[in-house]
């Protein structure tokens, strides 16, 4: 028996119970990973609360973790026992103390990298990489707009950004935050609590606008974040932090540019092995670099992940926050 966080009844933070549940061994494709690090990310949120609907309850939640292969299935040929692993993918459960995981979801942790580094950063971090890269392809000298900057995602972003020779544009909220994303590569940070950052945002860019806005916000930001754009630009929305973007007619984006909306996951962009590993791989890199840095600024204790959401849905966190077994 190991120690795991469950949801029997989805809601607020106090239907995740700390109980025993029974870990097997694992099958064909599988592994048996104990973990030393898990990663707190918002999609732990919204699975908690129902948003994500859960394939069934009780639910074990967590997507995000570092830990050490204690066994291997059937077929599993490019793995062993004593390898350091990380992942951030489904299924659902990593807020355990060991699990069992398909093997294809997992990469292993190159030297040089914590298991801390590797369980704050493998979700926010590969999202980055699939935004800035593949979701739009931002090139040297452009400016984009990413709200929420930081947070533990705006903080990777506006490092990567940064070494890709990008302007980036951040909103947060209050000094101290805005001067955190500075600090983290943002070239002007927009303090959304005295601003309109729609209006400033123009400012910055002489009238302009910008070819893309990141926005893992929603409902609060995301009507002005189209009239950030430039005539065809991207509105990417990728979280949900104030609520869903509402319901729109889809007139609204050729009303202000004939715009483009996408909403990206990374399960899409890490499905095939082979984007798996491009992603942690350009992710890796950029760590090993030293051009992107992960900032742990909160660690809580597994069986105190009630508080760690409290204070996540609370705003009261910055940067990546960890939860150790």
């Amino acid at each position: 028996m190991v120690k795991a966080i469950r949801v029997h009844e989805v809601g607020g933070p106090e239907q995740m119970k700390f109980e025993d549940v029974e870990v097997g061994d694992p099958g064909a494709g599988e592994i048996r990973v104990r973990h030393t690090v898990i990663g707190l990310n918002y999609i732990d949120v919204y699975f908690r609360t129902g948003l994500y609907p859960a394939p069934s309850l009780p639910l074990g939640i967590g997507m995000e973790a570092a830990g050490i292969v204690e066994a291997v299935g059937e077929g599993v040929d490019f793995l062993n026992a004593g390898d350091r692993i990380a992942y951030a993918a489904p299924p659902t459960g990593a807020y355990a103390e060991a699990r069992v995981m398909p093997a294809e979801k997992v990469v292993r942790v190159p030297d040089g990298v914590s298991d801390e580094q590797a369980a704050a950063m493998m979700l926010k971090g590969m999202t980055v990489e699939y935004l800035v890269h593949r979701t739009y392809a931002c090139r040297s000298g452009e400016t984009v707009l990413f709200h929420a900057a930081a947070g533990g995602v705006g903080l990777i972003a506006g490092q990567w950004l940064k070494a890709l020779g990008v302007r980036a544009i951040g909103t947060a909220g209050g000094p101290d935050k805005c001067e955190l994303a500075r600090a983290h590569g943002f070239a002007e940070v927009i303090d959304y609590n005295a601003e309109d950052f729609q209006a400033r945002l123009m400012d910055l860019t002489d009238g302009q606008g910008v070819p893309v806005v990141y926005d893992s916000v929603g409902a609060t930001v995301w009507e002005k974040s189209l009239d950030c754009l430039q005539p065809r630009g991207l509105y990417c929305n990728f979280g949900n932090a104030s609520g869903p973007v509402p319901p729109f007619a889809p007139g609204i984006l050729s009303a202000k540019g004939s715009l483009y909306m996408t909403r990206p996951t990374l399960m899409t962009y890490t499905a095939s092995r082979a984007d798996l590993e491009l992603s942690s791989g350009r992710l890796f890199d950029m760590v090993g670099s030293g051009k992107v840095k992960i900032e742990i600024n909160q660690r809580y204790a597994l069986a105190d992940a009630q508080q760690a959401h409290v204070d996540l849905e609370g705003r009261k966190t910055s940067g990546s926050t960890v939860l150790l077994p």
